[in-house]
Protein backbone atom coordinates (compact mmCIF):
# COMPACT_ATOMS: atom_id res chain seq x y z
CA UNK A 1 0.00 0.00 0.00
CA UNK A 2 1.33 3.56 -1.19
CA UNK A 3 0.91 5.65 2.56
CA UNK A 4 1.69 9.02 1.29
CA UNK A 5 -1.55 8.52 -0.69
CA UNK A 6 -3.30 6.68 1.64
CA UNK A 7 -1.93 9.43 4.30
CA UNK A 8 -3.41 12.21 1.67
CA UNK A 9 -6.66 10.75 1.30
CA UNK A 10 -7.32 10.78 4.73
CA UNK A 11 -6.36 14.31 5.32
CA UNK A 12 -8.28 15.13 2.42
CA UNK A 13 -11.59 13.28 3.61
CA UNK A 14 -11.38 14.28 6.71
CA UNK A 15 -10.72 18.21 6.85
CA UNK A 16 -12.85 20.32 8.72
CA UNK A 17 -15.38 22.18 6.52
CA UNK A 18 -15.40 25.30 8.55
CA UNK A 19 -11.21 25.25 9.28
CA UNK A 20 -8.97 27.76 7.35
CA UNK A 21 -7.38 24.67 5.32
CA UNK A 22 -10.94 23.68 3.57
CA UNK A 23 -11.25 27.39 2.73
CA UNK A 24 -8.24 27.55 1.28
CA UNK A 25 -8.61 24.56 -0.37
CA UNK A 26 -11.75 25.64 -2.07
CA UNK A 27 -10.19 28.74 -3.33
CA UNK A 28 -7.25 26.66 -4.89
CA UNK A 29 -9.87 24.17 -6.67
CA UNK A 30 -11.77 27.66 -8.09
CA UNK A 31 -8.71 29.04 -9.04
CA UNK A 32 -7.46 26.20 -11.00
CA UNK A 33 -10.56 26.00 -12.60
CA UNK A 34 -11.65 29.13 -13.51
CA UNK A 35 -7.86 29.83 -14.84
CA UNK A 36 -8.73 26.92 -17.16
CA UNK A 37 -11.86 27.50 -18.04
CA UNK A 38 -10.90 31.29 -19.38
CA UNK A 39 -8.16 29.57 -21.06
CA UNK A 40 -9.77 27.56 -22.71
CA UNK A 41 -12.93 30.11 -23.66
CA UNK A 42 -10.20 32.73 -24.93
CA UNK A 43 -8.31 30.34 -27.02
CA UNK A 44 -11.80 29.21 -28.37
CA UNK A 45 -13.26 32.71 -29.30
CA UNK A 46 -9.62 34.03 -30.76
CA UNK A 47 -9.67 31.11 -33.26
CA UNK A 48 -13.06 31.69 -33.74
CA UNK A 49 -12.43 35.19 -34.59
CA UNK A 50 -9.16 34.31 -36.69
CA UNK A 51 -10.98 31.25 -38.46
CA UNK A 52 -14.32 33.77 -39.18
CA UNK A 53 -12.14 36.91 -40.62
CA UNK A 54 -9.65 34.58 -42.69
CA UNK A 55 -12.43 32.59 -44.13
CA UNK A 56 -14.03 35.90 -44.88
CA UNK A 57 -11.44 37.15 -46.64
CA UNK A 58 -10.45 33.83 -48.18
CA UNK A 59 -13.86 33.62 -49.80
CA UNK A 60 -13.51 36.97 -51.78
CA UNK A 61 -9.68 37.07 -52.84
CA UNK A 62 -8.44 33.20 -52.02
CA UNK A 63 -4.77 32.96 -50.61
CA UNK A 64 -2.86 34.44 -53.77
CA UNK A 65 -3.55 36.14 -56.77
CA UNK A 66 -1.88 35.97 -60.29
CA UNK A 67 -2.57 39.07 -63.04
CA UNK A 68 0.01 40.67 -64.80
CA UNK A 69 1.65 43.35 -63.87
CA UNK A 70 0.47 47.07 -64.71
CA UNK A 71 2.30 50.39 -64.40
CA UNK A 72 -0.93 52.13 -64.35
CA UNK A 73 -1.64 50.25 -60.85
CA UNK A 74 -4.88 49.90 -62.76
CA UNK A 75 -7.89 47.77 -61.23
CA UNK A 76 -8.32 46.81 -65.22
CA UNK A 77 -5.19 45.04 -66.09
CA UNK A 78 -4.19 43.08 -69.18
CA UNK A 79 -5.53 40.00 -69.89
CA UNK A 80 -4.23 36.19 -69.11
CA UNK A 81 -4.82 32.73 -70.98
CA UNK A 82 -6.32 31.14 -68.84
CA UNK A 83 -6.05 27.63 -70.07
CA UNK A 84 -1.84 28.05 -70.04
CA UNK A 85 -1.44 29.56 -66.62
CA UNK A 86 -4.27 26.79 -64.84
CA UNK A 87 -1.73 23.94 -66.63
CA UNK A 88 1.05 25.77 -65.13
CA UNK A 89 -0.64 25.86 -61.74
CA UNK A 90 -1.27 22.40 -61.87
CA UNK A 91 2.78 21.44 -61.25
CA UNK A 92 1.83 22.74 -57.78
CA UNK A 93 1.13 20.38 -55.69
CA UNK A 94 0.34 23.15 -52.74
CA UNK A 95 -2.92 24.08 -55.26
CA UNK A 96 -6.11 23.05 -54.03
CA UNK A 97 -8.38 25.43 -56.68
CA UNK A 98 -8.01 27.83 -59.29
CA UNK A 99 -10.55 30.34 -59.92
CA UNK A 100 -10.53 33.17 -62.72
CA UNK A 101 -11.83 36.62 -62.31
CA UNK A 102 -11.88 40.26 -64.25
CA UNK A 103 -12.91 43.08 -62.75
CA UNK A 104 -14.42 46.69 -64.50
CA UNK A 105 -15.39 50.24 -62.80
CA UNK A 106 -19.11 50.85 -63.18
CA UNK A 107 -21.58 53.09 -62.02
CA UNK A 108 -24.61 51.94 -60.93
CA UNK A 109 -27.50 54.22 -61.46
CA UNK A 110 -31.03 53.49 -59.87
CA UNK A 111 -34.21 55.94 -59.56
CA UNK A 112 -32.96 57.96 -56.71
CA UNK A 113 -29.39 56.80 -56.37
CA UNK A 114 -26.22 56.77 -58.19
CA UNK A 115 -22.78 54.39 -56.73
CA UNK A 116 -19.74 53.84 -58.02
CA UNK A 117 -18.42 50.30 -57.88
CA UNK A 118 -16.13 47.13 -58.97
CA UNK A 119 -17.87 44.43 -61.22
CA UNK A 120 -15.88 41.53 -60.47
CA UNK A 121 -16.52 38.85 -63.09
CA UNK A 122 -15.93 35.03 -61.74
CA UNK A 123 -16.65 31.49 -62.80
CA UNK A 124 -16.98 28.28 -61.37
CA UNK A 125 -14.92 26.29 -63.79
CA UNK A 126 -13.41 24.87 -61.28
CA UNK A 127 -15.51 23.91 -58.46
CA UNK A 128 -17.98 26.26 -56.84
CA UNK A 129 -17.18 29.83 -56.08
CA UNK A 130 -16.00 30.49 -52.12
CA UNK A 131 -18.61 33.39 -52.50
CA UNK A 132 -21.56 31.28 -51.61
CA UNK A 133 -20.98 31.23 -48.09
CA UNK A 134 -21.84 34.89 -47.71
CA UNK A 135 -25.09 34.93 -49.27
CA UNK A 136 -27.25 36.53 -46.79
CA UNK A 137 -30.63 36.57 -49.04
CA UNK A 138 -31.78 35.50 -52.85
CA UNK A 139 -29.94 32.67 -55.38
CA UNK A 140 -25.84 32.73 -56.58
CA UNK A 141 -25.00 33.67 -59.79
CA UNK A 142 -26.47 31.13 -62.45
CA UNK A 143 -23.89 30.09 -64.99
CA UNK A 144 -25.74 29.32 -67.89
CA UNK A 145 -24.11 27.39 -71.15
CA UNK A 146 -25.92 29.43 -73.91
CA UNK A 147 -25.10 33.02 -72.96
CA UNK A 148 -23.38 35.46 -70.30
CA UNK A 149 -25.99 35.89 -67.12
CA UNK A 150 -27.27 39.01 -66.44
CA UNK A 151 -27.73 38.18 -62.33
CA UNK A 152 -25.48 40.37 -60.26
CA UNK A 153 -24.89 39.98 -56.36
CA UNK A 154 -24.46 43.33 -54.37
CA UNK A 155 -23.75 43.57 -50.75
CA UNK A 156 -25.86 44.46 -48.40
CA UNK A 157 -24.67 47.82 -47.77
CA UNK A 158 -24.82 48.61 -51.28
CA UNK A 159 -28.38 47.04 -51.91
CA UNK A 160 -29.28 49.60 -48.53
CA UNK A 161 -27.71 52.91 -50.27
CA UNK A 162 -29.10 52.10 -53.60
CA UNK A 163 -32.60 50.71 -52.02
CA UNK A 164 -32.23 47.18 -54.04
CA UNK A 165 -33.92 43.82 -52.97
CA UNK A 166 -33.81 40.90 -55.10
CA UNK A 167 -35.46 40.92 -57.72
CA UNK A 168 -34.64 44.75 -58.51
CA UNK A 169 -32.92 45.55 -61.69
CA UNK A 170 -30.24 48.32 -61.69
CA UNK A 171 -28.53 49.68 -64.50
CA UNK A 172 -24.34 49.73 -65.25
CA UNK A 173 -22.26 52.55 -67.00
CA UNK A 174 -19.28 51.34 -67.95
CA UNK A 175 -17.02 54.67 -68.68
CA UNK A 176 -14.83 53.64 -71.84
CA UNK A 177 -14.50 54.34 -75.53
CA UNK A 178 -17.21 53.66 -76.55
CA UNK A 179 -19.55 53.99 -73.54
CA UNK A 180 -21.48 50.90 -72.39
CA UNK A 181 -24.73 50.47 -70.87
CA UNK A 182 -25.86 46.86 -69.28
CA UNK A 183 -28.76 46.42 -67.17
CA UNK A 184 -28.48 43.80 -64.62
CA UNK A 185 -30.84 42.12 -62.03
CA UNK A 186 -30.10 41.29 -58.44
CA UNK A 187 -30.06 37.59 -57.59
CA UNK A 188 -28.81 37.80 -54.31
CA UNK A 189 -27.08 40.05 -51.45
CA UNK A 190 -23.70 39.25 -49.62
CA UNK A 191 -22.28 40.40 -46.36
CA UNK A 192 -18.78 39.41 -45.61
CA UNK A 193 -18.79 42.38 -42.77
CA UNK A 194 -15.78 43.67 -44.26
CA UNK A 195 -16.15 46.91 -45.48
CA UNK A 196 -13.29 46.93 -48.34
CA UNK A 197 -15.08 44.19 -49.36
CA UNK A 198 -18.80 45.21 -48.58
CA UNK A 199 -18.57 48.89 -50.35
CA UNK A 200 -16.58 48.38 -53.52
CA UNK A 201 -17.53 45.29 -55.27
CA UNK A 202 -20.77 44.09 -57.02
CA UNK A 203 -19.98 40.01 -58.28
CA UNK A 204 -21.27 39.09 -62.19
CA UNK A 205 -20.47 36.79 -64.71
CA UNK A 206 -16.99 36.73 -65.97
CA UNK A 207 -18.18 36.58 -69.83
CA UNK A 208 -19.65 40.07 -68.98
CA UNK A 209 -16.61 41.93 -68.41
CA UNK A 210 -15.27 39.66 -71.62
CA UNK A 211 -17.97 41.21 -73.59
CA UNK A 212 -17.91 44.74 -72.40
CA UNK A 213 -13.77 44.95 -73.39
CA UNK A 214 -12.97 46.84 -76.27
CA UNK A 215 -11.79 44.84 -78.16
CA UNK A 216 -14.01 41.93 -76.99
CA UNK A 217 -11.96 39.13 -75.14
CA UNK A 218 -12.27 35.26 -76.15
CA UNK A 219 -13.47 32.74 -73.42
CA UNK A 220 -9.36 31.70 -72.99
CA UNK A 221 -8.79 35.10 -71.26
CA UNK A 222 -9.15 36.40 -68.07
CA UNK A 223 -8.52 39.76 -65.50
CA UNK A 224 -6.45 37.32 -63.56
CA UNK A 225 -6.48 34.16 -61.31
CA UNK A 226 -7.28 33.60 -57.65
CA UNK A 227 -5.36 30.29 -56.08
CA UNK A 228 -6.64 28.59 -53.20
CA UNK A 229 -3.84 26.38 -51.23
CA UNK A 230 -4.52 23.28 -49.46
CA UNK A 231 -2.54 24.67 -46.33
CA UNK A 232 -2.48 28.54 -45.77
CA UNK A 233 0.46 28.59 -43.59
CA UNK A 234 2.27 27.64 -46.46
CA UNK A 235 1.57 30.78 -48.49
CA UNK A 236 4.93 32.11 -48.27
CA UNK A 237 7.02 29.44 -49.58
CA UNK A 238 3.93 28.69 -52.37
CA UNK A 239 4.27 32.49 -53.56
CA UNK A 240 8.09 32.42 -53.96
CA UNK A 241 8.00 29.12 -56.00
CA UNK A 242 5.17 31.02 -58.19
CA UNK A 243 7.99 33.89 -58.47
CA UNK A 244 10.46 31.36 -59.35
CA UNK A 245 8.59 29.03 -61.81
CA UNK A 246 5.76 31.39 -63.78
CA UNK A 247 6.35 33.82 -66.28
CA UNK A 248 8.46 36.34 -65.38
CA UNK A 249 5.50 39.06 -66.66
CA UNK A 250 2.96 37.69 -63.70
CA UNK A 251 2.44 39.47 -60.35
CA UNK A 252 1.42 37.23 -57.44
CA UNK A 253 -0.22 38.86 -54.60
CA UNK A 254 -0.40 37.48 -51.30
CA UNK A 255 -3.85 37.94 -49.32
CA UNK A 256 -1.29 39.00 -46.37
CA UNK A 257 0.13 41.43 -48.25
CA UNK A 258 -3.28 42.86 -49.86
CA UNK A 259 -5.13 43.16 -46.09
CA UNK A 260 -2.25 43.69 -44.02
CA UNK A 261 -4.35 45.43 -41.36
CA UNK A 262 -6.27 42.94 -41.02
CA UNK A 263 -3.71 40.65 -40.58
CA UNK A 264 -1.97 42.56 -38.74
CA UNK A 265 -4.83 43.43 -35.94
CA UNK A 266 -5.24 39.19 -35.53
CA UNK A 267 -1.54 39.08 -34.91
CA UNK A 268 -2.18 42.04 -31.92
CA UNK A 269 -4.86 40.34 -30.84
CA UNK A 270 -3.47 36.77 -30.80
CA UNK A 271 -0.34 38.49 -28.57
CA UNK A 272 -2.72 40.45 -26.30
CA UNK A 273 -4.53 36.99 -25.54
CA UNK A 274 -0.87 35.33 -24.70
CA UNK A 275 0.05 37.68 -22.06
CA UNK A 276 -3.59 37.51 -20.72
CA UNK A 277 -3.19 33.62 -20.58
CA UNK A 278 0.12 34.46 -18.61
CA UNK A 279 -0.89 36.46 -16.28
CA UNK A 280 -4.13 34.11 -15.33
CA UNK A 281 -1.51 30.72 -15.21
CA UNK A 282 0.86 32.93 -12.68
CA UNK A 283 -2.15 33.48 -10.47
CA UNK A 284 -3.35 30.19 -10.63
CA UNK A 285 0.26 28.91 -9.62
CA UNK A 286 0.63 31.02 -6.99
CA UNK A 287 -2.49 30.43 -5.37
CA UNK A 288 -1.58 26.32 -5.50
CA UNK A 289 2.00 27.63 -3.71
CA UNK A 290 -0.04 29.39 -0.75
CA UNK A 291 -2.01 26.64 -0.65
CA UNK A 292 0.31 23.91 -0.19
CA UNK A 293 2.29 26.26 2.42
CA UNK A 294 -0.76 26.96 4.43
CA UNK A 295 -1.67 23.18 4.44
CA UNK A 296 1.98 22.27 5.55
CA UNK A 297 2.24 24.79 8.23
CA UNK A 298 -1.38 23.61 9.77
CA UNK A 299 -0.37 19.93 9.96
CA UNK A 300 3.16 20.67 11.34
CA UNK A 301 2.71 18.50 14.20
CA UNK A 302 1.33 15.70 11.98
CA UNK A 303 4.48 16.40 10.12
CA UNK A 304 6.90 15.69 13.48
CA UNK A 305 5.20 12.96 14.64
CA UNK A 306 5.64 11.11 11.05
CA UNK A 307 8.97 11.88 11.17
CA UNK A 308 9.19 10.52 14.78
CA UNK A 309 8.13 7.55 14.00
CA UNK A 310 10.47 6.94 11.36
CA UNK A 311 8.75 8.94 8.00
CA UNK A 312 11.26 10.52 5.19
CA UNK A 313 11.16 13.83 3.98
CA UNK A 314 10.28 12.27 0.48
CA UNK A 315 7.57 10.28 2.22
CA UNK A 316 5.79 13.12 3.90
CA UNK A 317 6.75 15.58 0.61
CA UNK A 318 4.91 12.93 -1.35
CA UNK A 319 1.81 12.80 1.02
CA UNK A 320 1.82 16.83 -0.15
CA UNK A 321 2.16 16.24 -3.46
CA UNK A 322 -0.86 13.40 -4.03
CA UNK A 323 -2.76 16.17 -2.12
CA UNK A 324 -2.16 18.92 -4.74
CA UNK A 325 -2.56 16.41 -7.08
CA UNK A 326 -6.24 15.51 -6.24
CA UNK A 327 -6.41 19.54 -5.92
CA UNK A 328 -4.89 20.01 -9.88
CA UNK A 329 -7.40 16.93 -10.98
CA UNK A 330 -10.87 18.33 -9.27
CA UNK A 331 -10.05 22.04 -10.34
CA UNK A 332 -9.14 20.58 -14.05
CA UNK A 333 -12.65 18.97 -14.03
CA UNK A 334 -14.64 21.58 -12.86
CA UNK A 335 -13.03 23.87 -15.33
CA UNK A 336 -13.13 21.78 -18.40
CA UNK A 337 -17.04 21.53 -17.47
CA UNK A 338 -17.89 25.09 -17.44
CA UNK A 339 -15.14 25.57 -20.46
CA UNK A 340 -17.27 23.49 -22.44
CA UNK A 341 -20.29 24.19 -21.24
CA UNK A 342 -19.83 27.49 -22.08
CA UNK A 343 -18.53 27.55 -25.64
CA UNK A 344 -21.43 24.99 -26.66
CA UNK A 345 -23.94 27.78 -25.40
CA UNK A 346 -22.62 30.38 -27.80
CA UNK A 347 -22.18 28.02 -30.45
CA UNK A 348 -25.61 26.67 -30.84
CA UNK A 349 -27.41 29.33 -29.45
CA UNK A 350 -25.36 32.76 -30.05
CA UNK A 351 -26.39 33.69 -26.67
CA UNK A 352 -23.89 36.83 -26.64
CA UNK A 353 -24.08 39.04 -30.00
CA UNK A 354 -21.52 41.66 -31.78
CA UNK A 355 -22.27 44.51 -33.36
CA UNK A 356 -20.71 43.87 -37.11
CA UNK A 357 -20.07 47.39 -38.21
CA UNK A 358 -17.15 47.10 -35.27
CA UNK A 359 -16.44 43.37 -35.09
CA UNK A 360 -17.25 42.33 -38.76
CA UNK A 361 -19.74 39.68 -37.15
CA UNK A 362 -22.88 39.37 -35.45
CA UNK A 363 -22.05 37.42 -32.94
CA UNK A 364 -19.04 35.87 -30.78
CA UNK A 365 -17.38 32.53 -32.49
CA UNK A 366 -16.16 29.43 -31.10
CA UNK A 367 -14.09 27.44 -32.45
CA UNK A 368 -13.40 23.48 -31.40
CA UNK A 369 -9.90 22.44 -31.61
CA UNK A 370 -9.12 19.33 -29.44
CA UNK A 371 -5.56 19.80 -29.58
CA UNK A 372 -5.34 23.00 -28.32
CA UNK A 373 -7.78 21.78 -25.38
CA UNK A 374 -5.34 19.16 -24.65
CA UNK A 375 -2.26 21.02 -24.45
CA UNK A 376 -3.83 23.87 -22.75
CA UNK A 377 -4.90 21.02 -19.94
CA UNK A 378 -1.44 19.22 -20.02
CA UNK A 379 0.15 22.87 -19.01
CA UNK A 380 -2.11 23.37 -16.44
CA UNK A 381 -1.47 19.99 -14.91
CA UNK A 382 2.28 20.31 -15.47
CA UNK A 383 2.45 23.92 -13.63
CA UNK A 384 0.17 23.42 -10.87
CA UNK A 385 2.44 20.17 -9.98
CA UNK A 386 5.56 22.15 -10.25
CA UNK A 387 4.01 24.68 -7.77
CA UNK A 388 3.08 21.91 -5.26
CA UNK A 389 6.36 20.76 -5.21
CA UNK A 390 8.02 24.34 -4.32
CA UNK A 391 6.06 24.49 -0.89
CA UNK A 392 7.08 20.61 0.00
CA UNK A 393 10.87 21.33 0.55
CA UNK A 394 10.09 23.15 3.61
CA UNK A 395 9.34 19.91 4.80
CA UNK A 396 13.17 19.28 5.62
CA UNK A 397 13.98 22.10 7.52
CA UNK A 398 10.93 21.31 10.41
CA UNK A 399 12.41 19.34 13.25
CA UNK A 400 10.22 16.71 14.96
CA UNK A 401 10.88 18.00 18.53
CA UNK A 402 9.79 22.10 17.24
CA UNK A 403 6.87 20.28 14.67
CA UNK A 404 5.36 18.16 17.69
CA UNK A 405 5.02 21.19 20.22
CA UNK A 406 3.89 23.62 17.27
CA UNK A 407 0.52 24.58 17.82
Amino acid sequence: MNVARYISQKIDGGADSGSFTSSVTKIAIISIAMGLAVMVVSFAILQGFRNEIQNKIFSFGAHLQISRYDTNNSLEVAPIAAPLLVEELKQFPEVKSTHPFAVKTAIIKTKDEVLGVVLKGIAETDGPSPMRVNMTAGKFLSFPDSAASDDVLVSRKVADKLRLVVGDKALFYFIQTPARIRQFRVSGIYSTGLDEFDEVYVIGDIRQIRELNSPAWPDSLVGGMEVVLKDFDTIDRTADNFYEKLPYDLKIDKITDQYAQLFDWLQLLNRNVIIFLILIIFVATFNMVATIFIMILERTNMIGILKALGATDNQIRRMFFFRGLSLTVRGMLIGNVIAVGFCALQYYFHVIPLDPENYYMDRVPISWDPKMLLLMNAATFVTSLLAVLIPTYLIARIKPVVAIKFD
